[in-house]
């Protein structure tokens, strides 16, 4: 987490939008001798003004067996970023490159919601995903045996974590004067990988 305050950002609506954009999440747990990560999609959504995300793991992880040994677990999502150029500031001496992305950590202690939470969430997560993809038909289980899809639940574990700590960091040149912003936004706009944050950073006030 940086640590700016500037660039701090703890509006949960912000932040479940930004997930629901960049569902890809690394948790990470402390594991005996190193730390662990495992990437997961994850869905997330505010529940009486509390969020909730949902994921899941293959059984044989290794972070799936510290969760279920109640550890707790860093989630970590990362949105558009960019590399930023010091010449894009206009006539600012001694400046030096950064980088600006938006992101967000949900902390706390995931519980593990059995094989009817696993089967929820696989229902969910392809109902979500597949709703992207139309006019394709949509995929549901109905598709498999349900024996096959029985045998397959068996391989995965399903977790929901209620954060502790839900905040991310929204840097986007805030730190810089106007000029020097629009003069970023120009330069980020010029190359294909910029875009997004160009879009994102022309929202601000200012």
């Amino acid at each position: 987490m940086h640590p700016a305050p500037l660039f701090r950002e703890t509006d949960p609506d912000v932040l479940l939008e930004r997930i629901r954009l960049h569902p890809l999440g690394l948790v990470c747990v402390s594991g005996e001798m190193a730390p662990l990560a495992a990437h997961t999609p994850v869905l997330a959504a505010l529940e009486d003004g509390k969020p909730r995300l949902r994921f899941h793991l293959s059984a044989h992880n290794p972070v799936t067996r510290r969760l279920e040994a109640g550890a707790a677990a860093l989630i970590v999502f990362t949105g558009p970023d960019a590399y930023i150029s010091p010449d894009w500031y206009g006539a600012v001496p001694n400046q030096v490159p950064t980088w600006n992305y938006l992101s967000v950590e949900a902390e706390g202690t995931p519980t593990a919601t059995g094989n009817e939470g696993a089967a929820a969430f696989l229902d969910d997560v392809s109902a979500h995903f597949e709703t992207l993809l139309l006019p394709k038909p949509p995929w549901t289980r109905a598709k498999m045996d349900p024996a096959s899809f029985e045998m397959l639940l068996r391989g995965i574990r399903a977790f929901e974590l209620a954060p502790t700590r839900f905040e991310g960091i929204t840097k986007l040149s805030q730190n810089k004067t106007t000029a020097s912003r629009q003069g970023v936004i120009e330069g980020l706009s010029a190359t294909a990988g910029g875009l997004a944050i160009a879009r994102e950073m022309r929202k601000l006030p200012g």
